[in-house]
């Protein structure tokens, strides 16, 4: 049976749509993020992550939301261009999204489903993190806060 994660689509930011499925046997980071927020700076260390990784079926899936402190006003060219120019970004990157809500992205409310973070299913802030196995099972939540690098022991773990 074919887990949940791949039954999910979702528009790049140059507005291609995109099947969870075309990630099947690799392992996955999903991640809401925003280009104005104090940890903004983890595009850095995600984006060392995606390339230190990708050669290994792993992927990283970005998610701008605008729902925390009105953080990524900008519009999809805007935002593709921030990510590339400040950080190198060569990871996707998808139309900015809800993650809370009754708008909320119908992948978000899955992964949210999945896994409860301390507080909850609801997604506190910008650059929390999902990884998902290279079968499509949601492994672990990250708080925002949890730097990429920390999370590459449990990527490690899902890749050996």
């Amino acid at each position: 049976m074919n887990p949940q994660f791949y039954n999910f689509e979702a528009n790049t930011l140059t507005g291609k749509k995109i099947s969870m499925e075309d990630f099947k046997g690799k392992t996955v980071l999903v991640v809401n993020t925003a280009s104005k927020c104090g940890l903004t700076p983890q595009y850095e260390g995600l984006e060392a992550l995606y390339k230190k990784y990708k050669d290994q079926d792993f992927v990283i899936l970005g998610f701008p939301c605008n729902q925390f402190g009105n953080q990524e006003p900008g519009t999809a060219s805007d935002i593709q261009e921030g990510c590339l120019i400040n950080y190198g970004v060569s990871f996707p990157m998808f139309e900015k999204i809800e993650v809370n809500g009754d708008n909320a992205h119908p992948l978000y409310k899955y992964l949210k489903d999945k896994k409860s973070g301390w507080f909850g299913s609801r997604i506190k802030w910008n650059f929390t993190k999902f990884l998902i196995s290279d079968q499509g099972h949601v492994l672990k939540r990250y708080s925002p806060t949890t730097k990429p690098q920390k999370i590459e022991k449990d990527l490690k773990n899902c890749l050996s």
